[in-house]
């Protein structure tokens, strides 16, 4: 069906675009929603048509259109050669945020934002004009000149489409024949700064913190800042508790530890950065503030404007730091300009411009930045985009020529000077585990979302004998035998200058290579279910696959297996003997190389260059890292043969899956408590820790075991049995901010019921709904269901798992639009940050309880079976209803689809706060006079 509109009667301020502006391409515009899409003809007429009909109105005519990718999932489209505005954004303004929706577009270029279907493809053609008009003012032609650049992204014709009307915007004309050196064209590291080594910093003082110091300090940074908030005591007080984690240690290997749970609203980010800086000033040191989301790590760097305005200053100060995964490579970079301008896809040619644009334009080249949109990673791939990072530790160091533009270089050197470092929970457990006898690692540290440290330490502190993990460690000392990119090529192109005429080293490195071949390689994962894998590595992965496709009850289904490893095959026993020998010819050879580098560098002390001591340094370094790697896994191999794992650990066998398709398969071991692991290693260099959060303890009743679940959660039971304890609770009246209900006439194995629910809710709150599902099935076959119907009550809804976009910018999207609705995994709870009305209600499908799987049974043994998968219930359901107010004028309800939540898990909402179970009806009404205002309860 096809609704014709007249632009005369459309709900828009913008009149009809002319076709034969020649600054613009003259194509439909479209614009795609659940159920129908809007498209703008190039006569000026708007027409609504069904989903199902857009292909035969549009045929294989090019469209302009926002977020290709999104507009294809909707629609089904091939959507090739579109004009993406989004991609035109990302070149006219990169480095600049926008929420990547045309209402988001419009928003970001100070245009008015549409209101319905039919308003958008009239708002998304002025977007583009718009643009196009902006980039006669662009401020990158000196560093990334946009003329060289479109016309690499035009690959001779065949690219980009937007190239033309680039060149016509500066009045040129763009002439695909025309020679042109795409690496030249996009060599934007040449005009980026060098960063200049400095004399290493003394050690840091020992200068304690005084409460009066601390709390001297919160007035400062709280001056100027308008309301009650400066003289409320319960931050004046979290500030002057959390000064103990500041003073000077008595004994080594007992830091002073301070658990501290503020709930929201207290101001605890202020609290503890108050005696932070002041301890990093007095004693010229640094205090890592480590944190678990990107949104609280540039909260942090937002407030510390307070106390460093000048931006010089603050540059010197505070340095946002993150694991070199998470920057860009300019090596990798380089390698991908040299082929765009004979790329043989479009994608290679416009992603090379567009990034080179993001290069110049970014401070720091971080792709989980502020100045990177994700969307981009999203239209353009990851293997365009983000994987351009170092992920393999195949940095050349010194050897590379961009060495001194590096980010990551840049950034740990920054690091080494400022007094405040903003760092994540990954990069401080990575470093801490990586760390050597000799390492300085930092003394002092804060955890915000402290009760993450658990889950980080779980992740850094366990070993995978994997498919991944094997394929990963054979590339890096091998090669990807298919790519032409430089740091692919493997260790020996790496280090060959380093080894020279050395035989010692050059016998460990030949036999490391040839050692090497036994592990798995590129596509194992189509081999060994086949039991055709190649080398040992590859046996031995067979043989876990049979073993768990035998034992797992569930082998024929959609998501990941696990079994027990004991008792094992015959084969897998056999395997694991041969495998086992062959990772001992490999860490043998591994060892002695790293050792001799090690040597070397011992006797060219007097005569060595700088660089090439870093350069010898960092590979011994990866060399011993990877041994170690390697040392735990052949103790795991000879686990299968004895028969027993190792007190504190657990493991067992996995394949997982993804959308049913085995992405990777292994022996997995575990730390039943990896906060022990963490204290263990960190605690004989650290002096004083802080870790808070608004959900550190749990909410029993029993207060001692609640702080002793703090403990557990953040590792502070292995490093001091004393620790400062305060408890600070939220300023908000959460029973009269908000309701909760339980609802308990559903049928919870019925999905057309669940789905109805959720529409009912969601149009009741008139949007600003999220929904949080513990399966992905559920949570499709609940879209399926709403999306269209919402759509005609004016509510969008998204989804992770359906919608072509990251976790980030769906949130974005939904942060941005006070209507929308957002489906999510239960995960989605932690980390989102939608102050306002735009998140107003949340609604869970069914009670969270952790995934039963090995590792959670044993943990249940250790830590109390029923009462620790009910702390870690409260705690998600904590961390989902903490999202619903974030400041005092936010009103919000929760609502439990599950009629078997138990009544013992009441307590994880605050007091005052009643659980109502009633019936869908009786919900739904008392919501209707809860959004409007009128408070009334159902008896």
């Amino acid at each position: 069906m096809t609704q014709t509109i007249p632009i005369e009667t459309a709900d828009s301020e913008r009149s009809a675009p002319l076709a034969s502006s020649p600054l613009m391409p003259d194509v439909p515009v479209l614009c795609a929603g659940a159920r129908q899409a809007a498209l703008l003809t190039t006569d000026g007429e708007i027409r609504l048509v069904d989903r199902d009909d857009v292909r035969g109105v549009i045929g294989s005519a090019p469209v302009l259109v926002c977020h290709a990718p999104q507009t294809r999932t909707r629609l089904g489209l091939d959507l090739a050669a579109a004009f993406d505005v989004l991609e035109l954004f990302a070149f006219v303004h990169p480095g600049q945020f926008c929420v990547p929706t045309v209402s988001g577009l419009a928003r970001a270029l100070g245009l008015s934002a549409p209101e319905t279907l039919s308003d958008y493809p009239l708002s998304l053609y002025e977007s583009a004009r718009n643009l196009l008009a902006d980039l006669r003012k662009d401020s990158l032609t000196t560093k990334a000149d946009p003329l060289q650049i479109a016309a690499v992204m035009g690959l001779n014709g065949k690219g980009w489409p937007w190239t033309p009307y680039v060149f016509a915007t500066f009045g040129r004309t763009y002439d695909p024949a025309e020679p042109l050196s795409s690496r030249a064209a996009l060599a934007v590291w040449k005009h980026m700064p060098e960063w200049a080594e400095r004399a290493p910093p003394p050690p840091p003082g020992h200068h304690p913190v005084t409460e009066e110091e601390s709390r001297a300090r919160l007035k400062k940074m709280l001056g100027g800042r308008g309301g009650a908030s400066e003289s409320r005591l319960s931050q004046r007080d979290y500030a002057s508790k959390v000064a103990s984690a500041f003073a000077a240690v008595d004994e080594p290997g007992h830091p002073h530890v301070v658990l501290a749970e503020a709930g929201t609203g207290t101001g605890k980010t202020l609290g503890y950065l108050a005696p932070a800086t002041v301890w990093a000033e007095k004693n010229e040191g640094a205090v890592w503030i480590s944190t678990y989301t990107r949104n609280l790590q540039r909260q942090i760097e937002s407030e510390l404007h307070r106390l460093y305005p000048d931006p010089v200053l603050r540059d010197s100060k505070v340095v946002v730091r993150k694991g070199r995964e998470n920057y860009l490579c300019l090596l990798n970079f380089e390698d991908m300009a040299a082929g765009a301008g004979l790329a043989r896809t479009r994608a290679h040619a416009v992603a090379a411009g567009l990034m080179a644009r993001w290069i110049a334009a970014t401070r720091d080249g971080d792709f989980t930045g502020p100045d990177f949109p994700a969307w981009l990673a999203g239209l353009l791939g990851r293997g365009w985009t983000t994987a351009l990072s170092d992920r393999r530790g195949e940095c050349l160091h010194s050897a590379c020529e961009h060495y001194h533009r590096c980010f990551i270089e840049r950034a740990v050197r920054k690091s080494r000077h400022a007094g405040i470092v903003v760092a994540n929970h990954a990069l401080v457990m990575t470093q801490t585990a990586q760390a050597g006898a000799d390492a300085l690692l930092p003394t002092r540290y804060v955890f915000d979302e402290g009760h993450h440290v658990f889950d980080a330490a779980d992740s850094v502190f366990a070993t995978h004998l994997s498919g991944l993990e094997s394929v990963e460690l054979r590339i890096w000392l091998l090669g990807r035998e298919a790519s032409r990119a430089r740091r692919a090529k493997g260790l020996k192109w790496r280090i060959e200058d380093l080894v020279g005429s050395d035989q010692t080293a050059g016998q460990a490195l030949d036999d490391v290579l040839q050692a090497a071949q036994a592990l798995p390689s590129d596509g194992w994962a189509r081999r060994i279910p086949a039991a055709a894998g190649v080398g040992s590595g590859e046996a031995f992965l067979a043989q876990v696959f049979r073993q768990v496709m035998a034992r797992d009850a569930n082998a024929e289904g959609f998501y990941s297996l696990e079994t027990g490893l004991f008792p094992p095959t015959p084969d897998l026993l056999e395997a694991a003997r041969t495998f086992g020998r062959d990772l001992r010819a490999l860490h043998k050879p591994m060892k002695i190389l790293a050792a001799r580098f090690l040597s070397l560098l011992a006797d060219g002390a007097e005569t060595l260059s700088e660089d090439t001591k870093k350069r010898l340094t960092t590979t011994a370094q990866g060399l011993d890292r990877r041994a170690q790697t390697v040392g735990v896994w052949i103790e795991m191999l000879e686990s299968v043969e004895s028969g027993k794992t190792p007190a504190g650990l657990v493991d067992w066998l996995a394949i997982e899956r993804v959308e049913g398709g085995m992405v990777d398969a292994g022996f997995y071991r575990h730390w039943i408590d990896p906060g022990a692991a963490f204290a263990a290693a960190i605690r004989s260099q650290a002096q004083g820790m802080a870790f808070t959060s608004a959900t550190l303890c749990d909410s029993s009743g029993d207060v001692d075991a609640d702080w002793r679940t703090a403990s557990l959660r953040t590792g502070s039971h292995g490093l001091t049995d004393s620790p400062v304890t305060l408890s600070v609770p939220s300023p908000f009246d959460y029973a009269a901010l908000t309701r909760v209900f339980v609802v308990k006439d559903l049928n919870r194995e019925n999905p057309d019921e669940i789905a109805a629910a959720f529409r009912s809710l969601f149009e009741i709150s008139g949007g600003g709904g999220m929904g949080l599902f513990t399966a992905i099935t559920r949570l499709r076959a609940v879209h399926s269901r709403i999306a269209e119907p919402l759509e005609e009550k004016a509510i969008p809804l998204y989804a992770q798992h359906v919608d072509d976009m990251d976790t980030g910018t769906l949130v974005d999207i939904f942060r941005d639009d006070r209507h929308a609705c957002l489906l999510g995994t239960d995960a989605l709870r932690d980390g989102v940050d939608v102050p306002g009305d735009s998140l107003r209600l949340i609604v869970f499908d069914r009670v969270p309880w952790p995934r039963p799987d090995i590792l959670h049974k044993a943990r249940r043994e250790a830590f109390g079976k029923g009462s620790f998968d009910d702390s870690i219930t409260r705690l998600k359901l904590k961390q989902a209803y903490g999202r619903l107010i974030r400041r005092s004028t936010d009103r919000g309800a929760f609502v439990m689809l599950d009629s078997r939540f138990p009544s013992r898990l009441s307590n994880a909402f605050p007091d005052g706060v009643q659980v109502e179970r009633l019936s869908l009806p009786d919900v739904l009404a008392e919501l209707r006079r809860f959004f409007s205002g009128v408070e009334g309860r159902a008896m």
